[in-house]
């Protein structure tokens, strides 16, 4: 983190905390905001889960198997520990795809959907793939299968599809292999993945404070190789000490009101997952 910034972060926590309403322990939450994390080189992860233990804080992880800074993937042995902590802290956990597989266009026809995939993880990293809806379930489910190892909680039958990118097709066709897409509000979208020089911390950091409002679905990540300044250090507690300042208290996936009636779904079809109820 810049010097100037560090400073100007330690700040804003100084200054929310001052005024931080005694929220920790309410009985319910009445302006909920929903952060969530994808995951990444995971080289803030550790830190990430310091300072939500530390602020009491409950978030949704979207998981896909991808390149770390550290270990043998973010869902490989290495970072099983973590995995297994963060569910015994509360936080619930949803699949991402276990090749970071995005969506790039539509083939095939109405009745025999075919999509254009390209995997930023995996075997076939950077291939251009053509996917039937089976496969793309697939990737889902294995993702989900191996949240369930880790955590030996079922996964929420929710999925982020990497970058967002979706068409109709592919959200009817993982809907009907019990999968329900979730993007994120646009005041949620945090900035961790864009250029470090022309977004600073501490201009992100005054644009989610002023924007976020309550129901809003928030998006970081676990770590990003292309930032040069991480925004995870500098940005995540303040912004949880000056939201909680304004109001809002933090909930997970599991407690939004859009989500509720998949909660209650019948078992994902052809994983063996029980989706999450709690």
């Amino acid at each position: 983190m810049h010097r100037a910034t560090e400073i100007w972060v330690r700040c804003v926590v100084l200054a929310a905390g001052a005024a931080l309403p005694l929220l920790a322990g309410a009985a319910s939450c009445k302006q909920p905001v929903y952060l969530t994390f994808d995951t990444g080189h995971m080289g803030v992860a550790p830190w990430v889960a310091e300072v939500l233990k530390r602020q009491d804080v409950r978030v949704t992880f979207f998981a896909a198997h991808e390149k770390t800074q550290q270990g043998d993937g973010s869902l490989g042995e290495h970072w099983a520990p973590w995995w297994r902590e963060r569910a015994l802290e509360g936080h619930a956990f949803a699949t991402h795809t276990w090749d970071h597989a995005y969506w790039r266009g539509d083939l095939g026809t109405p009745d025999k959907p075919l999509f254009k995939i390209r995997p930023s993880s995996g075997e076939q990293v950077g291939q251009n793939l053509v996917w039937t809806p089976a496969v793309y379930c697939e990737n889902l489910q294995r993702a989900a299968r191996r949240l369930q190892a880790l955590t030996g909680q079922a996964p929420l039958p929710l999925f982020r599809a990497p970058g967002g990118k979706t068409s109709p097709a592919l959200l009817s066709a993982a809907k009907a292999c019990g999968w329900t897409h979730v993007g994120w509000s646009a005041a949620g979208f945090l900035g961790d993945e864009l250029p470090s020089d022309s977004h600073p911390n501490a201009a992100l950091l005054q644009k989610a404070l002023k924007n976020i409002r309550s129901g809003d679905v928030l998006m970081a990540h676990l770590g990003i190789w292309s930032r040069q300044d991480p925004w995870a250090p500098a940005v995540l507690e303040p912004l949880i000490v000056g939201l909680k300042a304004k109001g809002f208290c933090f909930a997970t996936l599991r407690e939004h009101p859009q989500y509720r009636a998949v909660m209650a779904q019948q078992p994902l079809s052809g994983t063996g997952v029980q989706p999450s109820g709690k």
